[in-house]
């Protein structure tokens, strides 16, 4: 570590070393959650890994493997007193990413008209996306406080905040609320040293991706899916000491696709890109 480095507190090598961090939502071995394990593990933090089933055991035995220290934890984190049990004993927790939401195991999307929605539907999309958020928030801000020092990752999503799709809007509704409680939270605890932003991810190549959505991803202006891995760096770099003056912020990474304001650019510029081609070619035949 250069002396420069050491005058701003940095560890360019390992950021996160000595730190310890929550990640929630990290059973699968191709999510955004446990990218974000292995992107912070790398980075010298050791993780503490949660999701609702024993597959978290896996995912610890990976980590372990790359010679990241992990720990593992199978938890409804819906329920608070649960959040209390997965806290209990830890004496210090520098990072949190509040990934955890989405659809139970083997469960699936709900795709529904907002009259045709039920209450059970409606209060278990907001409890897994929304309220488990909240009650990971709510109990680690104690510990930050007493730290004076903290950083919150809430994963949200471009569905909400950005854009929406028919058939689903109470995930749009929990993802945008995520949103509001990230600049509500970090408005409360900005003076303690805490920082609370979000990222919104737009199609991302996970393991549950649909194939409407393999689609949806080629259409974007990069002509593809993001990855875990390009999420997983975005949230490195909110959780690093480095972005203390980054708050209540939300970072989009949908490779573009929320830019376009004509939804027919793609089109037009093939048909541009045909034009000129056609122009070219008969510039060349008449030398």
């Amino acid at each position: 570590m250069t002396s420069l480095d050491s005058r701003h507190g940095h560890n360019r090598a390992a950021p996160l070393a000595g730190q310890v961090a929550l990640i929630t939502g990290a059973g699968s071995a191709t999510g955004i959650g446990f990218a974000a394990a292995v992107e912070l593990g790398e980075c010298g933090a050791r993780v503490i890994i949660a999701s609702t089933t024993d597959r978290i055991e896996q995912r610890v035995a990976e980590l372990l493997g790359a010679g990241i220290e992990a720990t593992g934890i199978i938890a409804d984190l819906t329920d608070s007193s649960a959040v209390s049990d997965v806290l209990a004993g830890l004496e210090r927790l520098d990072i949190v990413v509040n990934n955890a939401g989405m659809i139970a195991v083997g469960g699936t999307m709900l795709d529904a008209s907002v009259e045709t929605i039920g209450d059970e539907e409606w209060d278990d999309t907001i409890s897994r996306n929304l309220t488990t958020c909240f009650n990971v928030t709510r109990a680690v801000i104690p510990i930050m406080r007493d730290a004076h020092y903290g950083r919150i990752v809430n994963v949200a999503s471009t569905s909400g905040p950005v854009q929406a799709f028919a058939g689903d809007a109470a995930y749009h509704a929990a993802k945008a609320a995520i949103v509001g409680l990230t600049r509500a939270v970090a408005l409360e605890v900005a003076s303690a040293n805490i920082t609370v932003n979000a990222v919104a991810p737009g199609w991302i190549a996970t393991g549950s991706q649909t194939t409407g959505e393999v689609v949806a991803g080629n259409a974007t202006p990069m002509r593809r899916s993001g990855t875990p891995a390009e999420i997983a760096a975005a949230i490195r770099f909110l959780a690093e000491p480095a972005a203390a003056y980054i708050t209540g912020q939300l970072l989009v990474i949908d490779g573009g696709n929320a830019l376009p304001e004509d939804r027919t650019w793609q089109r037009k510029t093939q048909q541009r890109k045909t034009q000129q081609r056609k122009t070219q070619q008969r510039k060349t035949q008449q030398r």
